[in-house]
């Protein structure tokens, strides 16, 4: 259920001030309802101190950080060997059909494993800023669940797209955040995938005085840098 406050103040627009304030948002991020208007004061109560009641309800907009911890499970040895056996028969497969030269390296990582892809020629398997990429990331996180019994996942990287695209994307949230400070003015980035959503909040985590949270749901979800309040 969307979270509700009531506030006061001495005139509606005080009230409604104080509210944003306790909840930490900016006004387009609630809805409003006057409970004790300017305009209600009678003859008698004109000396009577002025007190403004305003409710407010957060929007329900899927509004939530990507940052949250999550409980990592400690997969087993039996099920990270099958799972790397059925990624490596996948791959032998699959690079055969792939521009010739093409190579491939596979890590055991504490999720799951690592996948990394070689060849200058493969920039169509990562696609409009790695859909394909993930998509096929996707497929090797199947591949590797064939009878296992545990959630292994596969993180895939192609002639190193991924360390660029971070690049890329921290010198974006900088760029962002100081137009924010500049303007004065919130910024709603494009849609991103999980993983990049997630370099931007980290990026701006401690950046003074700009904050970050993801709007919408999946897969248009996008980050808004604002001011901190």
């Amino acid at each position: 259920m969307p979270k509700t406050i009531v506030t006061e103040g001495r005139t509606t627009n005080e009230a409604i001030e104080n509210g944003l304030k306790e909840l930490n948002v900016s006004k387009d991020r609630v809805n409003i309802k006057v409970l004790d208007s300017d305009d209600k004061r009678s003859f008698f109560s004109i000396l009577a101190p002025r007190v403004v009641k305003v409710e407010l309800t957060l929007k329900d907009e899927g509004i939530k950080k990507d940052t949250k911890m999550k409980r990592e499970i400690v997969i087993s040895s039996e099920n990270m060997q099958k799972a790397r056996e059925n990624v490596e028969r996948f791959l032998e497969e699959f690079v055969k059909k792939l521009p010739e030269g093409t190579t491939y390296q596979i890590e055991n990582i504490d999720i799951g494993i690592n996948v990394n892809i070689h060849n200058s020629k493969l920039g169509y398997l990562i696609g409009y800023r790695g859909e394909t990429l993930y998509a096929l990331q996707n497929i090797l996180t199947s591949v590797a669940a064939k009878g296992v019994n545990q959630k292994v996942r596969v993180i895939l990287d192609i002639e190193g797209y991924k360390e660029k695209r971070e690049k890329t994307l921290q010198e974006l949230a900088e760029k962002m955040a100081k137009t924010v400070l500049r303007t004065k003015k919130s910024v709603t980035l494009e849609p991103m995938q999980p993983y990049e959503r997630k370099i931007i909040h980290s990026k701006l985590q401690d950046y003074p005085n700009v904050e970050t949270v993801s709007i919408g749901e999946e897969p248009h979800r996008r980050i808004v840098i604002s001011l901190k309040k």
